[in-house]
């Protein structure tokens, strides 16, 4: 880590790689609920990209490169920067023609070695029953959509009204649960901020629950100011947002708090996996990497590598994690190894200074 704070541009391309650097570590050791196995293939401590197993997911890609949800992110990343600003046209005719030409419908078949049920059953309407696109979403619970929204949160992190309306659009082009929108918005919300240089602490809730009550944030305020009651009259739902919890906002500051007690501890730091849960849904994936990212802050390699090693879907936590922490520390609390050893690293880099040239 680096005592100089970084500048936007900086927290931008750590964002943007952080999160490619997450999803191609844990390509390797993806989906190991059993730990006794994780560690007979893997070692007792991941610290590096690793091939996949020929008969696990992923088989036959090698080490560095990207999981499907890499991917699409390039897919959303190429469009925001070419289109300079989120285009849903561009998009999802990107999606047609790179990405759901290349499927057949079945789990382990398409780019990156899998294809999730978010968005195989996407696939399943779009191109077998020819629906158009607003009528394709799913109900998965997982972070899917979230994945690939890092390249959102850089581009619109400076307009933070423009970044959780367009990712709410964006996450219901695959998922319309309104839980898994609230927090996928929720966490694109506590990303932009970190991009724009604001702390991952406990004010972070406070900080984004003042924009919903400004009208800013689609979630709706059950309260006033701090625990005060709400008003009587009118003025009570004026402000009712799209969300009708703010719960998704105040996770990040109560698992930071709890990260920061010295009586609440989690050791090793991986085991956060077992704590928050190791399956592929939201309300284990947000939690945990939070967690993570409000322990270990700027450190990227320890964050991510804990992500990781944690098991279990523990590449959607090391992506999201990584996307945090890459944002908090910059581009210079990454490994020149993580960088190195990347896929695509160049174009990626380029991308991600792109979009934050184009942030205004």
């Amino acid at each position: 880590m680096t005592d100089t704070l970084p500048t936007f541009e900086q927290r931008a391309r750590g964002a943007l790689m952080g999160a490619y650097i997450g999803d191609a570590l844990a390509l390797g050791p993806h989906w190991y609920y059993d730990l006794d196995a994780l560690r007979h293939d893997y070692g007792n401590w991941i610290t590096d990209y690793t091939d996949p197993r020929p008969d696990r997911y992923h088989g036959g890609m090698k080490a560095g490169q990207s999981s499907q949800a890499g991917v699409i992110l390039d897919l959303l990343t190429d469009s925001l920067v070419t289109q300079n600003g989120y285009q849903e046209d561009d998009f999802c005719r990107r999606l047609d023609q790179d990405l759901f030409s290349q499927l057949d419908g079945t789990p382990m078949n398409g780019p990156g070695g899998y294809t999730s049920q978010s968005i195989r059953e996407t696939w399943r309407l779009r191109v077998h029953e020819h629906h158009p696109w607003g009528q394709v979403s799913g109900l998965a619970d997982t972070t899917e959509a979230a994945e690939r929204i890092p390249a959102l949160a850089i581009r619109y992190a400076r307009q933070p009204d423009q970044l959780a309306r367009l990712v709410s659009a964006n996450t219901a082009l695959t998922q319309h649960d309104t839980t898994v929108m609230a927090m996928t918005v929720a966490y694109a919300c506590v990303l932009g901020s970190l991009v724009r240089g604001e702390s991952l602490d406990t004010q972070t809730s406070d900080r984004l629950m003042a924009m919903v009550r400004e009208g800013t944030l689609p979630f709706h305020s059950v309260t006033g100011h701090g625990e005060q009651v709400p008003p009587a009259g009118p003025e009570a739902s004026r402000r009712a947002g799209q969300f009708p919890s703010p719960d998704a906002l105040l996770t990040a500051s109560c698992i930071v708090r709890a990260a920061q007690d010295p009586d609440i501890r989690i050791e090793p730091a991986w085991k956060a996996s077992l704590v928050y849960g190791m399956p592929c849904a939201v309300y284990h994936q947000f939690p945990a990497a939070y967690y993570l990212a409000g322990r270990f802050q700027g450190d990227f390699e320890s964050a991510v590598l804990h992500a990781v090693n944690g098991g279990g879907q523990n590449m959607a936590r090391a992506m999201l994690t990584g996307a945090l922490c890459g944002a908090i520390g910059g581009i210079q609390a990454i490994p020149d190894r993580f960088l190195q050893g990347l896929e695509h690293v160049d174009q990626r880099l380029a991308w991600a200074e792109q979009l934050a040239q184009q942030a205004v």
